[in-house]
């Protein structure tokens, strides 16, 4: 089964493709983590995908998508996965499929206005050790004064990709990239909208609710039991 977040970056895809891999056991994929990855490695692909990613634009297709494929063929993918933030855009929704075709799919497009995403953004932190993030404005996960990890004490910082002016071009390209994809996963029959305004919880029960559904009618189906 292959399970496709769609939303804005601080719609909250990342806290539910977490929530998906603890409940049912797939793997959770973010291409951002991919691309930061690179980054970090220094590599001739992590210094090109730097420069872009400084300026809110959109790495190549072809990029995002060598670094996907090789993830999914690692083992513990077989199942299933979650892929978050990938695709973005119509092409890339395409390329995934000649790639690589799953007898399941499932798309949730978490929805969330420009005005909630910059609110949420503006407080996110990030640790320069071991990369938890926190946001400094929820209550349920303060730092100190300081603006210290609670998990190893390192320092936490602000992403370039989560700068205002960032936040908003990212909004952008978003939005104008994404109506082609939508209306190409709802004629499949395999999008699913989901408010993600709400609490947290509640937006993955409603999550919850349609994999349990599609894993059932799955097994019934194919004769597994």
């Amino acid at each position: 089964m292959r399970i496709i977040l769609l939303g804005p970056a601080g719609s909250g895809k990342g806290t539910q493709a977490d929530l998906i891999m603890e409940t049912f056991g797939f793997p959770k994929i973010s291409t951002g983590d991919l691309l930061r990855q690179a980054v970090q490695q220094g590599t001739e692909l992590g210094k090109k995908v730097s420069e872009v990613m400084k300026v809110g634009n959109l790495v190549e297709d072809e990029i995002v998508l060598k670094l996907v494929e090789e993830r999914i063929q690692l083992p513990d993918c077989r199942q299933g996965y979650v892929l978050d933030g990938f695709p973005r855009n119509l092409n890339q929704a395409l390329l995934l499929e000649k790639m690589v075709k799953e007898s399941q799919e499932i798309v949730f497009e978490i929805e969330a206005t420009e005005e909630e995403i910059l609110k949420r953004l503006a407080g996110r932190r990030v640790c320069l050790q071991c990369q938890a993030v926190y946001n400094i404005n929820n209550d349920n996960n303060k730092t100190d004064n300081s603006y210290r990890c609670n998990n190893c004490g390192s320092k936490l910082v602000i992403r370039e990709d989560d700068k205002p002016e960032v936040i908003r071009e990212r909004y952008k390209i978003y939005i104008r990239n994404i109506k082609p994809l939508i209306d190409y996963y709802a004629g499949k029959g395999v999008l699913f909208q989901i408010d993600g305004q709400k609490p947290v919880e509640e937006v993955f029960r409603a999550i919850k609710s349609i994999i349990e559904k599609k894993l059932s009618n799955y097994s019934v189906s194919s004769g597994r039991r």
